[in-house]
Protein backbone atom coordinates (compact mmCIF):
# COMPACT_ATOMS: atom_id res chain seq x y z
CA UNK A 1 0.00 0.00 0.00
CA UNK A 2 1.39 3.37 -1.07
CA UNK A 3 -0.42 6.17 0.73
CA UNK A 4 0.34 9.21 -1.44
CA UNK A 5 1.13 10.07 -5.04
CA UNK A 6 4.49 11.54 -4.01
CA UNK A 7 5.39 8.36 -2.13
CA UNK A 8 4.41 6.30 -5.18
CA UNK A 9 6.59 8.49 -7.41
CA UNK A 10 9.63 8.00 -5.17
CA UNK A 11 8.95 4.24 -4.95
CA UNK A 12 8.90 4.14 -8.76
CA UNK A 13 12.29 5.84 -8.88
CA UNK A 14 13.68 3.32 -6.41
CA UNK A 15 12.29 0.47 -8.52
CA UNK A 16 14.14 1.88 -11.56
CA UNK A 17 17.42 1.87 -9.69
CA UNK A 18 17.66 5.60 -9.02
CA UNK A 19 20.14 6.26 -6.21
CA UNK A 20 20.57 10.04 -6.49
CA UNK A 21 18.48 13.07 -7.44
CA UNK A 22 19.60 16.65 -7.92
CA UNK A 23 17.19 19.43 -7.01
CA UNK A 24 16.53 23.01 -6.09
CA UNK A 25 13.56 22.83 -3.69
CA UNK A 26 10.21 24.43 -4.43
CA UNK A 27 6.84 24.51 -2.70
CA UNK A 28 5.27 22.97 -5.79
CA UNK A 29 6.74 19.53 -5.02
CA UNK A 30 6.99 19.54 -1.22
CA UNK A 31 5.33 16.10 -0.95
CA UNK A 32 8.11 14.64 -3.10
CA UNK A 33 10.79 16.23 -0.92
CA UNK A 34 9.07 14.75 2.12
CA UNK A 35 8.96 11.29 0.53
CA UNK A 36 12.61 11.55 -0.51
CA UNK A 37 13.49 12.46 3.07
CA UNK A 38 12.02 9.15 4.22
CA UNK A 39 13.91 7.07 1.62
CA UNK A 40 17.36 5.73 2.37
CA UNK A 41 17.84 4.34 -1.16
CA UNK A 42 18.05 7.78 -2.82
CA UNK A 43 20.47 10.58 -1.99
CA UNK A 44 18.95 14.03 -2.43
CA UNK A 45 21.53 16.57 -3.57
CA UNK A 46 20.40 20.15 -3.04
CA UNK A 47 21.91 22.59 -5.54
CA UNK A 48 22.09 26.38 -5.73
CA UNK A 49 20.60 27.06 -9.17
CA UNK A 50 18.40 24.94 -11.40
CA UNK A 51 20.77 25.18 -14.36
CA UNK A 52 23.51 23.68 -12.22
CA UNK A 53 21.19 20.95 -10.95
CA UNK A 54 20.16 20.02 -14.49
CA UNK A 55 23.80 19.94 -15.63
CA UNK A 56 24.57 17.57 -12.75
CA UNK A 57 21.74 15.25 -13.79
CA UNK A 58 22.90 15.36 -17.42
CA UNK A 59 26.46 14.50 -16.41
CA UNK A 60 25.26 11.71 -14.11
CA UNK A 61 23.32 10.18 -17.01
CA UNK A 62 26.40 10.43 -19.21
CA UNK A 63 28.43 8.44 -16.69
CA UNK A 64 25.90 5.73 -15.84
CA UNK A 65 23.92 5.27 -19.05
CA UNK A 66 20.79 5.54 -16.87
CA UNK A 67 18.73 8.74 -16.64
CA UNK A 68 20.11 11.41 -14.37
CA UNK A 69 17.23 12.73 -12.24
CA UNK A 70 16.47 16.37 -11.48
CA UNK A 71 13.59 18.03 -9.61
CA UNK A 72 12.81 21.74 -9.93
CA UNK A 73 9.85 23.99 -9.35
CA UNK A 74 7.63 25.63 -11.95
CA UNK A 75 8.22 28.84 -13.90
CA UNK A 76 11.68 30.27 -13.15
CA UNK A 77 12.94 26.92 -11.85
CA UNK A 78 11.95 25.09 -15.01
CA UNK A 79 13.21 27.74 -17.38
CA UNK A 80 16.55 27.85 -15.55
CA UNK A 81 16.78 24.06 -15.85
CA UNK A 82 16.03 24.13 -19.59
CA UNK A 83 19.73 24.62 -20.40
CA UNK A 84 20.47 21.18 -18.95
CA UNK A 85 17.64 19.63 -20.96
CA UNK A 86 19.00 21.17 -24.15
CA UNK A 87 22.51 19.88 -23.43
CA UNK A 88 21.17 16.38 -22.70
CA UNK A 89 19.26 16.50 -25.98
CA UNK A 90 22.18 17.56 -28.17
CA UNK A 91 24.61 15.34 -26.25
CA UNK A 92 22.29 12.31 -26.54
CA UNK A 93 22.40 11.69 -22.77
CA UNK A 94 19.59 10.13 -20.70
CA UNK A 95 17.95 12.46 -18.19
CA UNK A 96 14.54 13.03 -16.59
CA UNK A 97 13.48 16.46 -15.36
CA UNK A 98 10.52 16.51 -12.96
CA UNK A 99 8.82 19.90 -12.57
CA UNK A 100 6.43 20.86 -9.78
CA UNK A 101 3.46 22.43 -11.56
CA UNK A 102 0.41 24.54 -10.71
CA UNK A 103 -2.74 22.85 -9.40
CA UNK A 104 -4.86 21.28 -12.10
CA UNK A 105 -7.73 23.63 -11.20
CA UNK A 106 -5.52 26.68 -11.77
CA UNK A 107 -4.35 25.81 -15.27
CA UNK A 108 -4.90 28.15 -18.23
CA UNK A 109 -5.39 31.23 -16.02
CA UNK A 110 -1.73 32.25 -16.20
CA UNK A 111 -1.46 31.40 -12.55
CA UNK A 112 1.61 32.05 -10.44
CA UNK A 113 4.65 30.89 -12.42
CA UNK A 114 2.47 28.92 -14.85
CA UNK A 115 4.03 27.60 -18.08
CA UNK A 116 2.72 25.00 -20.52
CA UNK A 117 5.63 22.65 -19.91
CA UNK A 118 4.82 19.92 -22.45
CA UNK A 119 4.72 22.60 -25.15
CA UNK A 120 7.71 24.53 -23.79
CA UNK A 121 10.04 21.53 -23.71
CA UNK A 122 8.74 19.68 -26.77
CA UNK A 123 11.47 20.95 -29.16
CA UNK A 124 14.36 20.04 -26.83
CA UNK A 125 13.17 16.81 -25.20
CA UNK A 126 12.47 13.30 -26.46
CA UNK A 127 9.14 13.41 -24.64
CA UNK A 128 7.44 16.01 -22.46
CA UNK A 129 4.18 15.42 -20.62
CA UNK A 130 2.11 16.19 -17.53
CA UNK A 131 0.92 13.52 -15.08
CA UNK A 132 -2.75 14.34 -14.55
CA UNK A 133 -3.79 11.07 -12.88
CA UNK A 134 -1.83 9.91 -9.83
CA UNK A 135 -2.77 6.29 -10.51
CA UNK A 136 -0.76 6.45 -13.74
CA UNK A 137 2.52 7.49 -12.08
CA UNK A 138 4.09 4.01 -12.50
CA UNK A 139 3.19 4.04 -16.20
CA UNK A 140 4.65 7.52 -16.77
CA UNK A 141 7.86 6.88 -14.85
CA UNK A 142 8.51 3.57 -16.62
CA UNK A 143 7.82 5.17 -19.99
CA UNK A 144 10.11 8.09 -19.11
CA UNK A 145 12.97 5.69 -18.35
CA UNK A 146 12.35 3.64 -21.48
CA UNK A 147 12.19 6.75 -23.66
CA UNK A 148 15.30 8.33 -22.14
CA UNK A 149 17.53 5.27 -22.70
CA UNK A 150 16.16 3.80 -25.93
CA UNK A 151 17.40 4.52 -29.46
CA UNK A 152 19.26 7.80 -29.29
CA UNK A 153 19.29 8.56 -25.53
CA UNK A 154 18.00 11.92 -24.40
CA UNK A 155 15.95 13.92 -21.90
CA UNK A 156 12.34 13.49 -20.78
CA UNK A 157 10.36 16.17 -18.94
CA UNK A 158 7.40 15.36 -16.67
CA UNK A 159 5.29 18.06 -15.01
CA UNK A 160 3.73 17.21 -11.63
CA UNK A 161 0.60 19.20 -10.68
CA UNK A 162 0.94 20.16 -7.03
CA UNK A 163 -2.53 18.96 -6.03
CA UNK A 164 -1.95 15.61 -7.76
CA UNK A 165 1.08 14.95 -5.56
CA UNK A 166 -1.11 15.19 -2.42
CA UNK A 167 -3.55 12.49 -3.52
CA UNK A 168 -3.68 9.58 -1.05
CA UNK A 169 -5.05 6.07 -0.77
CA UNK A 170 -3.31 4.80 -3.89
CA UNK A 171 -2.70 1.06 -4.18
CA UNK A 172 -0.71 1.02 -7.44
CA UNK A 173 2.69 -0.68 -7.51
CA UNK A 174 5.83 0.53 -9.31
CA UNK A 175 6.49 -1.06 -12.67
CA UNK A 176 9.50 -3.39 -12.93
CA UNK A 177 12.96 -2.14 -13.83
CA UNK A 178 13.30 -0.88 -17.40
CA UNK A 179 16.51 -1.78 -19.24
CA UNK A 180 17.73 -0.75 -22.66
CA UNK A 181 16.80 -3.45 -25.19
CA UNK A 182 19.77 -5.03 -26.94
CA UNK A 183 19.61 -4.35 -30.66
CA UNK A 184 22.12 -6.43 -32.63
CA UNK A 185 23.21 -5.52 -36.18
CA UNK A 186 21.95 -7.39 -39.23
CA UNK A 187 24.49 -10.10 -40.20
CA UNK A 188 24.05 -9.34 -43.91
CA UNK A 189 24.78 -5.67 -43.24
CA UNK A 190 27.89 -6.61 -41.27
CA UNK A 191 29.16 -8.73 -44.15
CA UNK A 192 28.50 -5.89 -46.59
CA UNK A 193 30.31 -3.44 -44.33
CA UNK A 194 33.41 -5.62 -44.11
CA UNK A 195 33.39 -6.08 -47.88
CA UNK A 196 33.26 -2.31 -48.37
CA UNK A 197 36.12 -1.75 -45.93
CA UNK A 198 38.11 -4.62 -47.39
CA UNK A 199 37.83 -3.13 -50.88
CA UNK A 200 38.79 0.35 -49.67
CA UNK A 201 42.15 2.01 -50.19
CA UNK A 202 41.87 4.63 -47.42
CA UNK A 203 39.09 3.96 -44.89
CA UNK A 204 38.60 5.94 -41.66
CA UNK A 205 36.26 5.62 -38.69
CA UNK A 206 34.53 8.35 -36.67
CA UNK A 207 33.12 7.15 -33.36
CA UNK A 208 31.36 8.21 -30.16
CA UNK A 209 27.84 9.38 -29.43
CA UNK A 210 24.45 8.04 -28.46
CA UNK A 211 24.65 4.94 -26.28
CA UNK A 212 28.45 4.69 -26.27
CA UNK A 213 29.71 2.79 -23.24
CA UNK A 214 32.64 0.78 -21.89
CA UNK A 215 31.61 -2.32 -23.84
CA UNK A 216 31.49 -0.36 -27.11
CA UNK A 217 34.90 1.11 -26.31
CA UNK A 218 36.47 -2.27 -25.61
CA UNK A 219 35.11 -4.13 -28.62
CA UNK A 220 35.41 -1.34 -31.17
CA UNK A 221 39.03 -0.81 -30.15
CA UNK A 222 39.70 -4.51 -30.70
CA UNK A 223 37.98 -4.42 -34.11
CA UNK A 224 39.80 -1.26 -35.26
CA UNK A 225 43.19 -2.53 -34.15
CA UNK A 226 42.62 -5.84 -35.91
CA UNK A 227 42.02 -4.18 -39.28
CA UNK A 228 44.31 -1.16 -38.75
CA UNK A 229 41.68 1.49 -39.56
CA UNK A 230 42.40 5.06 -38.33
CA UNK A 231 39.87 6.04 -35.65
CA UNK A 232 38.86 9.64 -34.97
CA UNK A 233 36.48 10.61 -32.18
CA UNK A 234 33.53 12.93 -32.63
CA UNK A 235 33.48 16.33 -30.92
CA UNK A 236 34.00 15.94 -27.17
CA UNK A 237 33.87 12.14 -27.35
CA UNK A 238 37.61 11.66 -26.90
CA UNK A 239 37.29 8.88 -24.32
CA UNK A 240 35.46 6.66 -26.84
CA UNK A 241 38.74 4.83 -27.54
CA UNK A 242 41.88 4.55 -25.40
CA UNK A 243 44.39 7.20 -26.49
CA UNK A 244 47.15 4.59 -26.30
CA UNK A 245 45.47 2.53 -29.01
CA UNK A 246 47.81 2.25 -32.03
CA UNK A 247 44.95 3.28 -34.34
CA UNK A 248 43.68 6.34 -32.44
CA UNK A 249 43.96 9.27 -34.85
CA UNK A 250 42.73 12.16 -32.69
CA UNK A 251 39.56 14.16 -32.20
CA UNK A 252 37.33 16.19 -34.46
CA UNK A 253 35.52 19.39 -33.60
CA UNK A 254 37.10 22.79 -33.10
CA UNK A 255 40.84 22.94 -33.80
CA UNK A 256 41.52 19.38 -35.01
CA UNK A 257 44.85 18.17 -36.36
CA UNK A 258 45.09 19.43 -39.98
CA UNK A 259 46.59 16.08 -40.99
CA UNK A 260 43.54 14.28 -39.61
CA UNK A 261 41.26 16.65 -41.52
CA UNK A 262 43.09 15.86 -44.76
CA UNK A 263 42.97 12.14 -44.03
CA UNK A 264 39.19 12.20 -43.63
CA UNK A 265 38.71 14.30 -46.75
CA UNK A 266 40.83 11.81 -48.72
CA UNK A 267 39.06 8.73 -47.35
CA UNK A 268 37.13 6.54 -49.75
CA UNK A 269 35.13 4.78 -46.99
CA UNK A 270 33.94 6.58 -43.85
CA UNK A 271 32.63 4.35 -41.06
CA UNK A 272 30.61 6.38 -38.53
CA UNK A 273 29.58 4.60 -35.31
CA UNK A 274 27.34 6.32 -32.78
CA UNK A 275 28.08 9.87 -33.91
CA UNK A 276 25.34 11.97 -35.49
CA UNK A 277 27.87 13.82 -37.68
CA UNK A 278 26.76 17.13 -36.22
CA UNK A 279 27.94 20.60 -37.15
CA UNK A 280 30.93 20.69 -34.77
CA UNK A 281 32.24 17.24 -35.67
CA UNK A 282 32.01 17.95 -39.42
CA UNK A 283 33.12 21.59 -39.36
CA UNK A 284 29.80 22.90 -40.60
CA UNK A 285 28.98 19.75 -42.64
CA UNK A 286 32.01 20.34 -44.83
CA UNK A 287 34.57 17.82 -43.54
CA UNK A 288 32.21 15.09 -44.68
CA UNK A 289 29.66 16.66 -47.01
CA UNK A 290 26.01 15.70 -47.14
CA UNK A 291 26.38 13.90 -50.49
CA UNK A 292 30.11 12.99 -49.99
CA UNK A 293 30.96 12.35 -53.67
CA UNK A 294 33.74 9.82 -54.04
CA UNK A 295 33.19 8.52 -50.52
CA UNK A 296 31.14 5.59 -49.24
CA UNK A 297 29.40 6.41 -45.96
CA UNK A 298 28.58 3.60 -43.53
CA UNK A 299 26.52 4.92 -40.63
CA UNK A 300 25.84 2.84 -37.52
CA UNK A 301 23.39 4.35 -35.05
CA UNK A 302 20.90 2.99 -32.49
CA UNK A 303 18.08 5.28 -33.64
CA UNK A 304 16.57 4.71 -37.10
CA UNK A 305 15.47 8.35 -37.18
CA UNK A 306 19.12 9.46 -37.30
CA UNK A 307 20.00 7.29 -40.30
CA UNK A 308 19.63 9.23 -43.58
CA UNK A 309 18.24 12.14 -41.59
CA UNK A 310 20.91 14.63 -42.71
CA UNK A 311 23.44 12.61 -44.67
CA UNK A 312 22.92 10.38 -47.67
CA UNK A 313 24.01 7.01 -46.31
CA UNK A 314 25.33 4.22 -48.52
CA UNK A 315 24.98 1.56 -45.82
CA UNK A 316 22.78 2.27 -42.80
CA UNK A 317 23.03 -0.12 -39.84
CA UNK A 318 20.52 0.38 -37.04
CA UNK A 319 22.03 -1.23 -33.94
CA UNK A 320 23.18 -0.48 -30.44
CA UNK A 321 26.79 0.63 -30.72
CA UNK A 322 28.02 -1.89 -28.17
CA UNK A 323 26.22 -4.76 -29.90
CA UNK A 324 27.64 -3.61 -33.23
CA UNK A 325 31.15 -3.31 -31.80
CA UNK A 326 31.02 -6.78 -30.28
CA UNK A 327 29.76 -8.29 -33.52
CA UNK A 328 32.49 -6.52 -35.49
CA UNK A 329 35.24 -7.61 -33.10
CA UNK A 330 34.13 -11.25 -33.18
CA UNK A 331 33.38 -11.43 -36.92
CA UNK A 332 35.39 -14.17 -38.62
CA UNK A 333 34.11 -14.43 -42.19
CA UNK A 334 36.25 -12.73 -44.83
CA UNK A 335 38.65 -11.02 -42.45
CA UNK A 336 39.97 -7.70 -43.77
CA UNK A 337 43.68 -7.51 -44.56
CA UNK A 338 45.07 -5.01 -42.02
CA UNK A 339 45.81 -1.44 -43.13
CA UNK A 340 48.94 0.52 -42.24
CA UNK A 341 47.02 3.78 -42.06
CA UNK A 342 45.94 3.36 -38.43
CA UNK A 343 49.52 3.36 -37.18
CA UNK A 344 50.41 6.30 -39.44
CA UNK A 345 47.45 8.33 -38.18
CA UNK A 346 48.28 7.52 -34.58
CA UNK A 347 51.81 8.77 -35.06
CA UNK A 348 50.45 12.03 -36.47
CA UNK A 349 48.18 12.38 -33.44
CA UNK A 350 51.06 11.77 -31.00
CA UNK A 351 53.05 14.53 -32.69
CA UNK A 352 50.06 16.91 -32.72
CA UNK A 353 49.12 16.23 -29.09
CA UNK A 354 52.59 16.63 -27.59
CA UNK A 355 52.65 20.05 -25.91
CA UNK A 356 55.50 22.46 -26.48
CA UNK A 357 56.17 25.88 -24.98
CA UNK A 358 54.45 28.90 -26.46
CA UNK A 359 56.68 31.34 -24.59
CA UNK A 360 54.03 32.98 -22.39
CA UNK A 361 54.61 33.72 -18.69
CA UNK A 362 51.84 31.27 -17.85
CA UNK A 363 51.92 29.05 -20.91
CA UNK A 364 48.86 26.83 -21.22
CA UNK A 365 50.54 24.22 -23.43
CA UNK A 366 53.32 23.88 -20.86
CA UNK A 367 50.68 23.62 -18.14
CA UNK A 368 49.16 20.68 -20.00
CA UNK A 369 52.54 18.98 -20.12
CA UNK A 370 52.70 19.35 -16.35
CA UNK A 371 49.13 18.08 -15.95
CA UNK A 372 49.97 15.00 -18.03
CA UNK A 373 52.95 14.35 -15.77
CA UNK A 374 51.21 14.88 -12.44
CA UNK A 375 47.54 13.89 -12.79
CA UNK A 376 46.32 10.29 -12.97
CA UNK A 377 45.63 9.09 -16.50
CA UNK A 378 42.00 8.27 -15.65
CA UNK A 379 41.24 11.76 -14.30
CA UNK A 380 37.69 12.82 -15.15
CA UNK A 381 38.02 16.17 -16.90
CA UNK A 382 34.91 18.38 -16.88
CA UNK A 383 34.57 21.62 -18.80
CA UNK A 384 32.03 23.99 -20.26
CA UNK A 385 32.48 26.14 -23.35
CA UNK A 386 35.33 28.43 -24.30
CA UNK A 387 38.73 28.50 -25.99
CA UNK A 388 40.36 27.47 -22.70
CA UNK A 389 39.05 23.95 -23.29
CA UNK A 390 40.97 23.64 -26.56
CA UNK A 391 44.26 23.05 -24.75
CA UNK A 392 42.73 20.09 -22.90
CA UNK A 393 41.07 18.70 -26.03
CA UNK A 394 44.35 18.86 -27.92
CA UNK A 395 46.87 17.80 -25.28
CA UNK A 396 45.11 15.76 -22.60
CA UNK A 397 44.84 11.98 -23.22
CA UNK A 398 41.42 10.87 -22.00
CA UNK A 399 42.66 7.48 -20.84
CA UNK A 400 39.85 6.36 -18.53
CA UNK A 401 36.20 5.71 -19.22
CA UNK A 402 34.31 7.83 -18.63
CA UNK A 403 36.89 10.60 -18.45
CA UNK A 404 35.45 13.46 -20.55
CA UNK A 405 32.37 15.36 -19.42
CA UNK A 406 31.92 18.27 -21.80
CA UNK A 407 28.82 19.55 -23.60
CA UNK A 408 28.68 19.04 -27.36
CA UNK A 409 25.99 21.72 -27.25
CA UNK A 410 28.68 24.23 -26.31
CA UNK A 411 26.97 25.41 -23.11
CA UNK A 412 28.93 27.56 -20.70
CA UNK A 413 28.91 26.78 -16.99
CA UNK A 414 28.83 22.99 -17.34
CA UNK A 415 32.23 22.13 -15.84
CA UNK A 416 31.74 22.76 -12.11
CA UNK A 417 28.30 21.08 -11.87
CA UNK A 418 29.54 18.12 -13.92
CA UNK A 419 32.51 17.81 -11.58
CA UNK A 420 30.18 17.69 -8.57
CA UNK A 421 28.23 14.86 -10.22
CA UNK A 422 31.46 13.04 -11.11
CA UNK A 423 32.89 13.36 -7.60
CA UNK A 424 29.72 11.88 -6.13
CA UNK A 425 29.57 9.06 -8.71
CA UNK A 426 33.31 8.26 -8.71
CA UNK A 427 34.79 9.28 -5.33
CA UNK A 428 37.74 6.95 -5.98
CA UNK A 429 38.96 8.98 -8.99
CA UNK A 430 40.55 12.37 -9.48
CA UNK A 431 37.93 14.84 -10.74
CA UNK A 432 39.02 18.05 -12.45
CA UNK A 433 36.88 20.99 -13.49
CA UNK A 434 38.50 23.32 -16.01
CA UNK A 435 36.80 26.66 -16.63
CA UNK A 436 37.44 29.98 -18.28
CA UNK A 437 36.71 33.12 -16.32
CA UNK A 438 33.43 33.79 -18.13
CA UNK A 439 32.50 30.12 -18.08
CA UNK A 440 33.27 29.72 -14.36
CA UNK A 441 30.98 32.49 -13.17
CA UNK A 442 28.02 30.94 -15.00
CA UNK A 443 27.79 28.31 -12.23
CA UNK A 444 30.48 29.06 -9.63
CA UNK A 445 27.77 28.94 -6.96
CA UNK A 446 27.77 25.13 -7.23
CA UNK A 447 31.04 25.18 -5.29
CA UNK A 448 28.68 25.51 -2.33
CA UNK A 449 27.07 22.21 -3.37
CA UNK A 450 30.50 20.60 -3.67
CA UNK A 451 31.40 21.82 -0.18
CA UNK A 452 28.08 20.71 1.33
CA UNK A 453 28.50 17.14 0.10
CA UNK A 454 32.24 16.82 0.72
CA UNK A 455 33.23 16.48 -2.93
CA UNK A 456 36.87 15.96 -3.85
CA UNK A 457 37.20 18.34 -6.79
CA UNK A 458 40.14 20.21 -8.30
CA UNK A 459 39.13 23.38 -10.17
CA UNK A 460 41.41 25.24 -12.58
CA UNK A 461 40.15 28.70 -13.59
CA UNK A 462 41.82 30.19 -16.67
CA UNK A 463 41.41 33.95 -16.37
CA UNK A 464 42.27 36.15 -19.36
CA UNK A 465 39.78 38.92 -18.55
CA UNK A 466 37.76 38.20 -21.67
CA UNK A 467 35.13 36.09 -23.33
CA UNK A 468 38.05 34.65 -25.28
CA UNK A 469 36.24 32.65 -27.95
CA UNK A 470 34.06 35.60 -28.92
CA UNK A 471 37.09 37.91 -28.77
CA UNK A 472 38.84 35.60 -31.26
CA UNK A 473 35.93 35.78 -33.69
CA UNK A 474 35.66 39.51 -33.07
CA UNK A 475 39.33 40.08 -33.95
CA UNK A 476 38.88 38.05 -37.15
CA UNK A 477 35.85 40.03 -38.28
CA UNK A 478 36.44 43.45 -36.68
CA UNK A 479 40.19 43.56 -35.90
CA UNK A 480 41.08 46.02 -33.16
CA UNK A 481 37.45 46.88 -32.45
CA UNK A 482 36.85 45.32 -29.03
CA UNK A 483 33.25 45.59 -27.94
CA UNK A 484 31.38 43.69 -25.26
CA UNK A 485 33.98 40.98 -24.62
CA UNK A 486 36.18 42.44 -21.84
CA UNK A 487 35.57 41.15 -18.31
CA UNK A 488 36.34 42.70 -14.91
CA UNK A 489 36.87 39.67 -12.70
CA UNK A 490 37.04 39.06 -8.96
CA UNK A 491 39.94 37.35 -7.23
CA UNK A 492 38.85 33.78 -7.97
CA UNK A 493 41.25 32.37 -5.38
CA UNK A 494 39.61 34.49 -2.69
CA UNK A 495 36.18 33.49 -3.99
CA UNK A 496 37.09 29.81 -3.82
CA UNK A 497 38.42 30.26 -0.31
CA UNK A 498 35.08 31.77 0.72
CA UNK A 499 33.50 28.42 -0.22
CA UNK A 500 36.05 26.59 1.92
CA UNK A 501 38.43 25.55 -0.86
CA UNK A 502 42.21 25.36 -0.71
CA UNK A 503 43.29 27.94 -3.29
CA UNK A 504 46.29 29.39 -5.08
CA UNK A 505 46.63 32.34 -7.46
CA UNK A 506 49.31 31.81 -10.10
CA UNK A 507 50.78 34.02 -12.80
CA UNK A 508 53.65 31.91 -14.19
CA UNK A 509 54.07 28.34 -15.41
CA UNK A 510 56.42 27.66 -12.50
CA UNK A 511 53.84 28.84 -9.99
CA UNK A 512 51.23 26.65 -11.67
CA UNK A 513 53.52 23.63 -11.37
CA UNK A 514 54.05 24.22 -7.66
CA UNK A 515 50.33 24.73 -7.03
CA UNK A 516 49.33 21.63 -9.00
CA UNK A 517 51.85 19.42 -7.19
CA UNK A 518 50.60 20.73 -3.85
CA UNK A 519 46.92 20.40 -4.73
CA UNK A 520 46.77 16.85 -6.13
CA UNK A 521 47.24 14.86 -2.90
CA UNK A 522 44.81 17.03 -0.93
CA UNK A 523 41.16 16.17 -0.32
CA UNK A 524 38.10 18.36 -0.64
CA UNK A 525 37.84 21.38 -2.90
CA UNK A 526 40.97 22.89 -4.41
CA UNK A 527 41.06 25.84 -6.82
CA UNK A 528 43.93 27.21 -8.87
CA UNK A 529 43.35 30.69 -10.31
CA UNK A 530 45.51 31.09 -13.44
CA UNK A 531 46.04 34.60 -14.78
CA UNK A 532 46.93 34.42 -18.47
CA UNK A 533 47.43 36.96 -21.23
CA UNK A 534 44.53 37.49 -23.60
CA UNK A 535 47.11 37.41 -26.43
CA UNK A 536 47.14 33.58 -25.91
CA UNK A 537 43.79 33.04 -27.63
CA UNK A 538 43.67 29.41 -28.72
CA UNK A 539 45.48 26.07 -28.62
CA UNK A 540 45.77 26.30 -32.39
CA UNK A 541 48.08 29.31 -32.10
CA UNK A 542 45.64 32.17 -32.71
CA UNK A 543 46.75 35.42 -31.08
CA UNK A 544 45.27 38.89 -30.91
CA UNK A 545 48.27 40.45 -32.65
CA UNK A 546 48.35 37.69 -35.27
CA UNK A 547 44.69 38.08 -36.15
CA UNK A 548 45.04 41.84 -36.42
CA UNK A 549 48.15 41.46 -38.54
CA UNK A 550 46.53 39.02 -40.95
CA UNK A 551 43.54 41.34 -41.32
Amino acid sequence: MTSTAARLLVDCLVEQGCDRVFNVPGESFLPVLDALGETSEIQTVTCRQEGGAAFMACADGAMTGRPGICFVTRGPGATNASIGVHVAFQDSQPMILFIGDVDRSMRDREGFQEVDFPAFFAPIAKWSARIEDAARIPEYVARAYATAISGRPGPVVLALPEDMLHESGLTNSPRPYVCRPAQAPCPDAMATMLDLIGDAAAPVAIIGGGGWNAKARQYFTAFAERIGIPVATAFRRQDAIPPASPVFAGNLGYGPNPKLVERIKAADVVLVVGARLGEATTDGYELVTLEHPGQTLIHVHPDPNELNRVYRTDLAICADVDEFAESAALWEEGDVIPFDAGAEAHGEWVEWSTPGDGGYRLDLASCLALARRELPGDTIVCNGAGNFSGWWHRYWPYAGYPSQLAPTAGAMGYGVPAAVAAALRHPERQVLAVAGDGDFLMNAQELATAAQYGCNVLVIVVDNGSYGTIRMHQERTYPGRVSGTDLANPDFAALGAAFGAWTRRVETTGQFEAALVEAIPLKGMRLIHCLVEVEQLSAGGATVSGLRGSA
